[in-house]
């Protein structure tokens, strides 16, 4: 794209980048706003308004499908992916108009902030019995002994996924990650095969799900989904490919955000300090965790047509990176914007850690639910909880879409 070379300091998959990514998203908003990157072959867009505007935007749209199936078609291994592709073409996130809006509204009944609501108890029933198990310790592994379990629990037991099951779900889902957001050098070919046979055996489970719940429905979401397929809302393809969604996403990245934010909040003890006098200041303060270390950095589109954006051509079929962590510390809307605040006013300065429009994440509700009441449970029941300071916490940044933690020792 550019005739020059790039300066290797805006690499944004650098090993450099990748572990603390705030002076290169300082870097492309203040003089590369709209920016193209050799390295991801891909527009890279940072400031708040932009990316407020391509949310917003009906030349970028949200199925990459097209840009998986040319990318492998170019490798000559079209078959190595075509059970995601087909898998993920039936995906809400893949959709855009009325198409989208169908899906989503059908499975939104599981989401409302009544039927979430009345899933605190659970949240915490479970957050408890978590902290039971290692409070005697004084020490732990947040990343394996909360972080990684509760989101998945939780999620299970919203789609009524027997107990014994929840960890091959959890098993199915990371090569799917690992796919969507490769690590840079990673073998294509190899991850290719292990996330669409991981995908396969997903989707046969989710389909003896179905079956079982026929027989037997119940008030859970994959209940209430299998009622919009006999309704002849959905088929039964769009059932097993949004189930496989929900379940994958609906963990993955609650359990990067979860430790991401214990791990500022305990950054900043004169932070956790006021939050332990002020507990209702919970809510502020996950608003701010969410903004100040989003767990997803990043959402792509793909460019439907060739346009014009700030003076640069964006070409039809060319990915286009949303950098929303990026604009979550755009100075122009949040007023000293790397200063970890959990008092900052949320009623008007709006981060994009959800995404933003018609495709503002579903789950966000349960999210926030589950890291509010992890958050007072842990601050609650572990006085003196702090970071490690023998063991020094093990950041997951191989990629440019996820970003979270390996461990995150702590004491108390």
């Amino acid at each position: 794209m550019s005739g020059a070379a790039q300066n290797p300091l805006l690499n944004p998959i650098s090993p450099e980048n990748l572990l603390d990514p705030i002076p290169f998203y300082k870097e492309l908003r203040e003089n590369e706003p709209v920016y193209w990157s050799d390295a991801v072959q891909a527009w890279i867009i940072t400031r708040h308004e932009d990316v407020l505007n391509c949310f917003r935007d009906s030349r970028l749209h949200s199925n990459r499908t097209k840009f998986y199936e040319i990318q492998f078609q170019h490798m000559g291994a079209l078959e190595l992916v075509q059970d995601i592709i087909k898998t993920v073409g039936n995906q809400m996130v893949m959709k855009d108009g009325a198409q989208h809006l169908r899906l989503r509204r059908l499975v939104n009944p599981g989401f409302t902030p009544q039927i979430l609501d009345s899933w605190r108890p659970a949240i915490r029933r479970v957050t408890n019995e978590l902290v039971d198990q290692v409070r005697h310790r004084g020490h732990m592994d947040v990343v394996e002994s909360i972080a990684y379990l509760l989101p998945p629990l939780i999620i299970a037991e919203l789609f009524g996924i027997p107990t014994e099951d929840r960890e091959r779900f959890q098993s199915w889902a990371a090569p799917l990650a690992q796919f969507f957001s490769p690590t840079a050098g990673m073998d294509l070919m190899t991850q290719a095969r292990l996330a669409n046979a991981a995908l396969v055996e997903f989707s046969k489970y989710l389909r003896a799900l179905l079956a079982e719940r026929r027989l037997n429905p119940g008030s859970d979401v994959l209940s209430m989904m299998l009622q919009s397929q006999e309704g002849g809302g959905m088929t039964e393809d769009e059932v097993v490919a949004n189930a496989n969604l929900m379940l994958s996403a609906g963990h993955l990245t609650t359990t990067d955000q979860l430790s991401n934010g214990l791990h500022d909040l305990l950054a900043h003890p004169e932070e956790l300090q006021l939050l332990r006098e002020n507990p209702s200041l919970v809510k502020s303060a996950v608003e701010e965790i969410i903004r100040y270390s989003p767990a997803l950095p990043f959402i792509h589109r793909l460019a439907a047509e060739t346009f014009q954006l700030k003076g640069k051509t964006i070409q039809e079929g060319q990915m286009v990176f949303l950098g929303m962590a990026a604009a979550n510390r755009d100075p122009e809307v949040f007023p000293d914007p790397d200063r970890f605040d959990i008092r900052r006013d949320y009623n008007h300065q709006k981060h994009f850690s959800f995404a933003f429009g018609p495709h503002h994440c579903m789950g966000a509700g349960l999210a926030r639910r589950e890291l509010e009441i992890a958050i007072e449970e842990l601050i609650a029941r572990l006085p003196g909880l702090r970071l490690d300071e023998t063991k020094p916490p093990k950041r997951k940044c191989s990629s440019l879409l996820f970003r979270g933690f390996e461990s995150l020792p702590v004491r108390w």
